[in-house]
C-alpha cells in the first residue's frame, strides 16, 4: 500500500493510500508499508514508512461535522464507537473493529446524565480523559468527540427518543429512565457524526438490541455491529464500574459469568427448559454472599419477551449487585 502526503488548512498531514504498494500518488512520490511515523506539518515522506496521523480531540458539533464533512469529501467511510469514557479492553475491542472496517473512526467520550437516575453514579462514574485519549490515538481512532452537557442539551432542550417495546423489562424495570437517555443520546450521535457504522459491545445486551430497533424504526442509515463480550482472565466481565468493587468484592465478582457457565453447562447437555437454566443462574448466585441479583431472565433474543422453552435464539442475562456496585453479564444462545 503506497501512502502520500497533503497539508491540509489545519496543518495536520492527510494521507492518500493506493492500493498496491509502490504506487504513485498524486505527488508522484512513490512509498512502500513498512514503518510508522508521526507528522504534523509538510514535510516529505520517507521511502519505507506508513503515515500515521495524530488523532484530534474536539468538544463541539460543529468541530465534528467540519471533520466528517472533509472525510466524506475525500471519499471515505466513518465509523462510530460511542462510549461513556473510562476505557478498557472491552472499549478497544470495538474501536479495533471499527478501524478495521472503516477510514476513519469517531470515538465519542461523554458521560451521558440524561441516562441516569435520581441517587445512581453520574458525580462518581469513573472519568480519565488523558488515559481514554491515549488509549483510543493507540488503537487508530482518528478524532475524539468530548462534549460537555451544554453542548449536547441546551438550556431548553425538551425533545426525547423513546420506545415502548424491548425497554420494561431486564434493567427497565429498575432503571425505567435509561434508556430514554440512551437512545436521545444516541440519536444525537447518529445525526451528529452520521457514520456509516456505529459499534456496540454485547455486555449491554438489552441496550444493543435497543439500538437496533430504534435504528429500523427511524431508518437510521447505520449499521450497527454487535461486538463480543471481553472478559478478565477469571471471566468477569470488562466493565468500567469494575474499579468500584474491593479486594472482596471483586473475587466474589467472579460468580457473574461461573453462574452463566452453569446453566450454559446445562443447555450444551441437552436442557431446554428456560425455567430448570434460570434455578442454575439462581443457585450459584445464592452461593455467594456478596452477591444480590436484580434479575435473572431468559429471555428471546429479537424480541426481549421471556421464554418457557428455549427453541430460538436466546439471550440470559443478569444484573447483580456485589457490594454497592451493579454488574451486568449475560450469555446469547
Amino acid at each position: 500500500m503506497g501512502v502520500c502526503s497533503t497539508e491540509q488548512s489545519t496543518g495536520v498531514i492527510e494521507i492518500c493510500k493506493s492500493k498496491n504498494a509502490g504506487t504513485a500518488c498524486s505527488g508522484g512520490t512513490v512509498f512502500k508499508q513498512k514503518q510508522t511515523v508521526r507528522m504534523e506539518s509538510r514535510q516529505n515522506v520517507p521511502a519505507g514508512m506508513e503515515i500515521k496521523i495524530k488523532m484530534k480531540i474536539v468538544e463541539t458539533i460543529a468541530e465534528v461535522r467540519a471533520q466528517v464533512k472533509e472525510w466524506r469529501a475525500q471519499g471515505l467511510s466513518v465509523g462510530l464507537v460511542p462510549t461513556m469514557g473510562y476505557l478498557h479492553e472491552g472499549h478497544k475491542s470495538l474501536i479495533d473493529r471499527a478501524v478495521a472496517e472503516n477510514d476513519k473512526v469517531v470515538v465519542s467520550v461523554f458521560v451521558n446524565p440524561m441516562q441516569f437516575g435520581v441517587g445512581e453514579d453520574l458525580e462518581s462514574y469513573p472519568r480519565d480523559m488523558e488515559r481514554d485519549s491515549a488509549l483510543c490515538e493507540n488503537a487508530g481512532a482518528a478524532l475524539i468527540f468530548h462534549p460537555q452537557p451544554e453542548e449536547m442539551y441546551h438550556k431548553d432542550f425538551s425533545s426525547f427518543v423513546d420506545m415502548n417495546t424491548l425497554t420494561k423489562g431486564l434493567c427497565g424495570k429498575t432503571r425505567p429512565i435509561n434508556f430514554r437517555g440512551v437512545c436521545t443520546v444516541v440519536s444525537k450521535l447518529f445525526n451528529i457524526v452520521q457514520p456509516d457504522k456505529a459499534y456496540f459491545g454485547q455486555k449491554d445486551a438489552q441496550q444493543l438490541a435497543v439500538i437496533r430497533h430504534m435504528v429500523s424504526d427511524l431508518n437510521f442509515g447505520i449499521e450497527i455491529v454487535g461486538c463480543p463480550i471481553v472478559r478478565e482472565a477469571d471471566g468477569l466481565a470488562k466493565s468500567s464500574r469494575n474499579t468500584y468493587l474491593n479486594e472482596q468484592e471483586r473475587k466474589a465478582a467472579v460468580v457473574l459469568n461461573q453462574s452463566l457457565q452453569a446453566a450454559q453447562d446445562l443447555y450444551e447437555n441437552g436442557e431446554r427448559s428456560a425455567a430448570v437454566l434460570s434455578a442454575a443462574i439462581r443457585e450459584k448466585l445464592a452461593a455467594e454472599p456478596l452477591a444480590k441479583p436484580d434479575y435473572v431472565e431468559i429471555v428471546d433474543w429479537n424480541t426481549l419477551e421471556p421464554v418457557e422453552t428455549i427453541q430460538d435464539s436466546v439471550l440470559m442475562a443478569i444484573a447483580v449487585s456485589i457490594g454497592q456496585t451493579r454488574l451486568l453479564d449475560n450469555r446469547i444462545l
